[in-house]
């Protein structure tokens, strides 16, 4: 699992301990159920959320599950986004911790070193170990590309041939999604996420196309690996979605370290000689020049970061007279379901996996012919931006919150006002804020920008999960001197009558 990507196995112990022997590591058949072609349930896709259902339905049920994948067992997460990025960004961050550190020399980064960690953590895009763990957990692996061919069949184009499967309980779509690339940037063949993670020639000029978490962080590891970044992005802000001082801290974070950022910035046009797909994270083609409101911007090389959508176009849901906007609404007959960015849903692999554990448990379930366990319907999706400062955000924004009908009561409070935050790095920066819902007194909103944000973030979602009044959770205390005691300065920083109930506004 996209967990465990760093903990892979050898190839002795693969070929010792996987259900069959005759086949290479890292190209394990299904092979293993007696029935080769009908099992419980069938997931077309193998990145995280594929493998989270998989496991949770099958676990303690006596259910059988194949995984199928076209690509690497472990998905986009493993090898194109969540490890490889942040195997790039971690080095960054400690180095500028420890350039900020009075008593330490400055860390050097090593553009190579750099890349030798990335590989390291993506096994060398090798999936073996993912394959070991379905193996050893009972889940057959197929390789191959899928479809639904009509309720419960799915056909499967393999290395060996054509494969009919049929499932009994359940049939999950976990395929993923895929990045939107505008047409006028099509032609030139631009980087998507995958070259920037996966980078091999570092372009001297880059242009990225987009302002939100995977333009910032693509922006922050190649400015570092050595290329000179122009980021044009159409809205007014960097991380739009993000509070607005989150957004203002981050970009002066950017354009401090050499980046330039172009915001209400429409690309018109672009032109390229030579352009072609020459591998991932290679220089796809000659020079760019990008047409951007009748200025013109020159570059080695162009990324586009401009979102991504579910990738059910070719997944046969015509098949069973259904569309994709059936599936991103959740308008599926009970044996189909879709989970991980192929749900519509925030295309984030906690939340991907989160949700792949509620339906496998409830595959499971069903098939026990036990009730489903309610599920709350208003769980708070926390997010990082691993940048320096990291953005570190759970729940909704102050917007967010307002458009949603809320009288709410907002406290914001310096980064640094906890002493643990300041003694991170002397250079210490950024802003914490709550935002809180009058009418029942509790956290429905937080951010915090600044020096590993990112630890601070889990006790934010528990507290607006579990709907803590803010005169209980002010007699959560804090240790001293650790960056969580920014809760204690944010609660101090309400209105009394919100840690008081029946006393007057001051």
């Amino acid at each position: 699992m996209c967990d465990s990507i760093g903990a892979m196995n050898s190839t002795a112990d693969i070929s010792r301990n996987s259900a069959s022997n005759n086949t290479a590591p890292g190209h394990h058949l299904a092979n293993t159920h007696e029935e080769h072609n009908v099992y419980d349930v069938v997931v077309i896709g193998a990145g995280p959320a594929g493998e989270n259902v998989a496991q949770y339905a099958t676990q303690g049920s006596g259910l059988s599950a194949v995984l199928i994948e076209g690509e690497l067992v472990g998905g986009d997460c493993s090898y194109y986004a969540c490890m490889p990025s942040k195997a790039l960004l971690r080095p960054l961050e400690v180095a500028g911790a420890s350039a900020h550190l009075t008593g330490l020399e400055a860390a050097r980064v090593s553009a190579p070193g750099l890349l030798e960690r990335r590989d390291k953590w993506v096994s060398h895009y090798d999936d073996a170990g993912q394959v070991f763990w379905a193996a050893s957990t009972g889940i057959d692996v197929m390789r191959g590309w899928a479809r639904l061919d009509g309720e419960r069949r799915v056909v499967v184009s393999t290395p060996e041939g054509v494969r009919l499967l049929e499932a009994r309980r359940a049939v999950v779509l976990a395929n993923g999604s895929q990045p939107v690339v505008p047409a006028e940037l099509q032609d030139a063949h631009p980087w998507g996420s995958r070259d920037a993670t996966g980078v091999k020639e570092v372009p001297k000029r880059l242009i990225i196309v987009g302002g939100g978490v995977v333009a910032c962080e693509a922006a922050t590891w190649m400015s570092a690996l050595g290329s000179k970044v122009t980021m044009l992005v159409r809205g007014p802000r960097l991380l739009s979605r993000a509070e607005p001082f989150a957004s203002k801290i981050v970009t002066e974070s950017l354009a401090e370290r050499g980046i330039r950022i172009l915001t209400g910035a429409r690309v018109t046009s672009c032109k390229r000689a030579g352009a072609s797909d020459r591998g991932t994270g290679r220089i796809h083609g000659g020079a760019v020049r990008v047409l951007c409101d009748q200025e013109a911007f020159d570059a080695d090389e162009i990324m586009v970061a401009t979102g991504r959508r579910p990738a059910l176009d070719r997944v046969g849901l015509e098949t069973v007279g259904l569309s994709p906007d059936d599936v991103v609404n959740g308008r599926l007959p009970e044996w189909l379901y879709a989970v991980g960015d192929a749900s519509g849903q925030a295309t984030l692999t906690h939340m991907g996996k989160y949700q792949a554990r509620i339906i496998g448990e409830r595959i499971g379930a069903r098939a026990a012919g036990w009730p489903p366990e309610p599920v709350p319907t208003d769980i708070p999706v926390p997010q990082v931006v691993f940048t320096d400062p990291q953005v570190a955000s759970s729940g909704l924004t102050q917007a967010q919150a307002r458009d949603a009908g809320m009288n709410i009561v907002t406290a914001r409070v310096a980064y640094t006002s906890a002493a643990g935050a300041a003694l991170m790095r002397d250079d210490a920066n950024g802003e914490a804020g709550l935002v809180v819902d009058r009418a029942s007194r509790t956290v429905v909103g937080a951010t915090f920008v600044g020096p590993e944000a990112g630890e601070l973030i889990h006790a934010a979602t528990i507290a607006i999960t579990a709907k803590v009044p803010i005169p209980l959770l002010r007699h959560a205390i804090p240790a001293y001197p650790t960056a969580s005691e920014i809760w204690l300065r944010l609660i101090e920083s309400l209105p009394t009558d919100m840690l008081h109930p029946g006393q007057e506004i001051r």
